[in-house]
């Protein structure tokens, strides 16, 4: 009897403690066994919202248990040599105001690509030399196409409001790199960076007295039938040199042409904000130089604000001359989708110096509004001592503009 008591004993004592050693695999199985006590039943796994931080980092290893995050998608990537446009900015300048031509450099994907362009200025003034007689003109409605592929691009321009339809017609070859280039055909020749910047960019109405003089009246640079090379150096301070031959001009008398001109420009830029620049035009350069000129300019933009400055010496018929150019404008954004307004003032003395003793001068100030980078609206006044002026005057000027 007691030795059966202890075998019955003995019995039920090993087998709890096989179920006492075999709770740890009984608690790694799917299904527990039934009739386990409630404290040998594995404990109900928790929730994702009864999870502590840890607990969720480590789920993360293992598979199936946590769903994937899902990657924020990013954000696209801008095209290099493309930016969103400021008021009055331009998108893609064309190569005869300036332009660098970008898209060109992208056609070896593209292949050809043939893009028109165009302007139209509406222009109203009152001058106090003619007794504020009121004017209406359209002095530039402008016209043209660009071809572009991976080493050439092609312009031609014509404006329909002036006597020379034919503006700029010509051809630019570049290597892979676009460090080497060479123009063929009529364009503005490297001189006077007043005359070389974009009407469009350009924050007056008019070029000035100075440029008026120096192209217009004594040939000195402009557009003009002509060959040029130019280079890049963009690790150097992004230098670039552009110097060419160009067609002599016609003698008004005798309509005689003169013999080939040649223009020098050298640029720089050894801080972002800041560039600096000279260049030289000499006449008949080679049957004897008979006028030159040089200068020396410099801009600087930071941010909303945007000042240029230039000086010019040289030599023209009637004796040496010096003349400085000066500008400066703000842009301020007025809060509207595109649209802005741009205060300005500019001044620009001439002085002849030789025999025939003479100067001019100019003041101008303005208010110009600009919307995107295709209209804008400007007023304008200058008070100003041109060459041939008995005495100075005032002229008002209000013009409107667009392009596409």
């Amino acid at each position: 009897m007691g030795a059966g008591r202890w075998g019955g004993k003995g019995r039920r004592g090993l087998l709890a403690t096989v179920l006492l050693l075999g709770t740890p695999v009984l608690a790694g199985e799917p299904e527990p066994e039934p009739g386990l006590t409630p404290e040998l039943e594995p404990a109900p796994e928790p929730t994702p919202t009864e999870q502590t931080p840890a607990e969720l980092a480590s789920n993360e290893l293992v598979p199936n248990e946590v769903a994937p995050a899902v990657a924020a998608p990013k954000p696209e990537k801008q095209k290099p040599g493309k930016h969103e446009a400021k008021p009055g900015e331009a998108v893609e300048e064309p190569l005869s105001e300036g332009g660098e031509g970008t898209a060109a450099e992208e056609e070896d994907k593209q292949g050809l690509r043939v893009r028109p362009f165009g302007r139209v200025y509406a222009r109203v003034s009152a001058d106090e030399r003619e007794q504020y007689t009121r004017s209406l003109s359209i002095p530039s409605a402008r016209v043209g196409l660009a071809a572009s592929l991976s080493h050439v691009d092609a312009e031609v321009t014509a404006d329909l409001s002036s006597k020379s339809i034919l503006k700029d017609a010509f051809v630019r070859v570049s290597d892979g790199h676009k460090r080497l280039r060479l123009y063929a055909g009529q364009f503005k020749a490297p001189f006077l960076e007043r005359e070389l910047a974009s009407s469009w960019m350009l924050p007056v109405m008019e070029r000035g007295l100075v440029a008026d003089y120096l192209v217009d009246t004594h040939n000195l640079g402009g557009r003009r039938l002509g060959v040029m090379g130019e280079a890049s150096i963009k690790q150097a301070w992004k230098l670039k040199v552009s110097g060419g031959v160009f067609q002599g001009a016609k003698d008004k008398d005798t309509d005689i042409r003169a013999s080939e001109d040649a223009a020098l420009r050298v640029s720089v830029r050894p801080f972002k904000h800041l560039t600096l620049g000279a260049s030289s035009y000499v006449t008949e350069v080679f049957t004897g130089a008979r006028n030159y000129a040089m200068t020396a300019d410099a801009a600087l933009r930071l941010g909303a604000l945007e000042l240029s400055g230039e000086y010019v010496t040289g030599r023209i018929p009637v004796g040496p001359f010096d003349a400085q150019l000066g500008l400066a404008s703000y842009t301020l954004p007025l809060g509207l989708d595109g649209w802005a307004v741009q205060p300005v003032v500019g001044a620009e003395t001439l002085r002849l110096l030789g025999p025939l003793k003479a100067r001019g001068y100019g003041l101008v100030g303005g208010l110009n509004v600009l919307y995107s980078e295709h209209f804008k609206a400007q007023l304008q006044a200058e008070h100003a001592l041109r060459p041939g002026d008995e005495a100075a005057g005032i002229e008002y000027s209000m013009q409107l503009a667009m392009r596409f």
